[in-house]
């Protein structure tokens, strides 16, 4: 309702016009898709530090990445490397949607950018910088430069985007929650063009204790490769990675205006909380199953419409469980034909990006009409009896799909496509 007119508005269409990606499967859409689309992971030893001592050595690194191809050292001393990635995927998402920057109404767009933890590693080379020299040799730079909303912030003063600039921090759920309210915003009216998504770069020192030490982590070290290994009965935990995905989303009617090419359709969304425990699911996926079922009726859906989900998929004994039980006691006799994922097989798992990366990889399952592969499939768990593509993706007409995302503290996102028709 309008307030002031006390008339009914109508919602309106919003579609995903453009994606940009940098992740342990790719520095660009392009490659990650094909990597996806292939089962081709990305995860390795550890690198970025030496891991000796950490019980967990493996994780999702970006690879070959230099920064220096992308940000001078000035701009280097404000930018965490999770705003590096936002800035890099961004960028992207803007040049694959076709955008002309100079031309929108820069009041009408915004940028929605979440991260789950920020800039851990800035923070922890302030601290022994502290310790060793002293408060003195504290850059100004340093609170900038990890601060989780200034990803959104450096986004939005690069591209001059003047409209809802917006940061969430809702743990492995951030990405996906970030698209969903972007998705509202424009639905409402408040905005043409959102940029969401989410960046994450937790592969420190600190990072990967604090996980281990939650036994959250698998120690899968002598064969990196196999460790994300979700819904098989051997899985032993997840693999921490680091990256960013963006979406550009847009009303329809804009994306119209300007001749734009639509990957897909964003048609509902839900947002739940398990109020249990807060690392661990509620066993009986309450929450789970409620987010889902929100997202159906958000896009008006029965569950005989969906056709592939995208699922959380984190490889730990309780998660893949409960989403199993989750998807079968929503979906029921539909549950068994449903084709299910988890790309976290091959990306680890992004905490605060891995949800816009599997909303980005849903899309461009619809939009190429294939179910990429959970990779690392090789012993059934009785308790994940579901088809979770094993080893190998297929070509498959997708009219809809769910990408869910569930996150410590018991937060659960689900977004809802589908493939564009007028």
């Amino acid at each position: 309702m309008d307030p002031f007119t006390s008339k009914t508005i109508p919602l309106r269409r919003v579609v995903v016009t453009g994606i940009g990606l940098i992740t342990p499967t790719g520095k660009n859409k392009d490659e990650n898709w094909d990597n996806i689309r292939n089962g081709r992971g990305g995860i390795g030893p550890i690198t970025h530090f030496d891991a000796s001592r950490h019980p967990s050595r493996i994780a999702g690194e970006v690879k070959n990445y230099d920064p220096g191809q992308y940000f001078d050292r000035k701009d280097l001393r404000k930018y965490d490397p999770f705003i590096q990635f936002a800035l890099i995927a961004s960028d992207e998402a803007v040049k694959d949607s076709g955008l002309d920057v100079n031309a929108v109404d820069k009041d009408r767009a915004g940028v929605y950018i979440g991260s789950g933890i920020g800039g851990i590693q800035t923070i922890e080379v302030y601290k022994e910088i502290l310790l060793s020299k002293g408060p003195e040799r504290i850059s100004p730079f340093f609170l900038p430069a990890c601060i989780a909303n200034l990803a959104a912030g450096q986004v939005s003063i690069k591209l001059g985007f003047k409209g809802p600039n917006l940061a969430n921090c809702t743990a492995c759920a951030t990405g996906s929650h970030a698209i969903g309210d972007s998705f509202r915003i424009i639905q409402h009216g408040d905005a043409d063009i959102m940029l969401a998504g989410g960046a994450e770069y937790p592969i420190t020192p600190l990072g990967v204790a604090g996980f281990t030490a939650m036994r959250a982590l698998s120690t899968r070290n002598d064969a990196p490769e196999k460790a994300s290994r979700p819904f098989d009965k051997e899985r032993d935990g997840f693999v921490v990675a680091e990256g960013s995905a963006m979406l550009v989303l847009e009303s329809l009617e804009h994306a119209h205006r300007r001749g734009a090419r639509i990957y897909a359709e964003v048609v509902g969304y839900g947002l739940t909380g398990d109020a249990f425990h807060m690392t661990q699911p509620d066993p009986d996926a309450d929450g789970a199953y409620r987010v889902m079922k929100m997202a159906l009726a958000d896009a008006g859906l029965a569950p005989e419409a969906i056709v592939y989900i995208n699922a959380h998929g984190t490889s730990t004994p309780l998660n893949d469980k409960a989403e199993t039980h989750a998807i079968k006691r929503l979906f029921a006799g539909h549950a068994a034909k449903l084709a299910i994922s988890s790309t976290k097989s091959m990306t680890g798992h992004m905490l605060g990006a891995t949800g816009s990366a599997e909303a980005a990889f849903t899309v461009m399952a619809i939009a190429h009409s294939f179910i990429p592969p959970t990779i690392n499939s090789e012993v059934p768990d009785p308790e994940c009896d579901l088809n979770y593509t094993p080893n190998q993706g297929c070509g498959r007409d997708i009219p809809f799909a769910l990408s869910n995302s569930f996150g410590f503290g018991g937060t659960n996102a689900c977004l809802a496509f589908k493939k564009f028709s007028e």
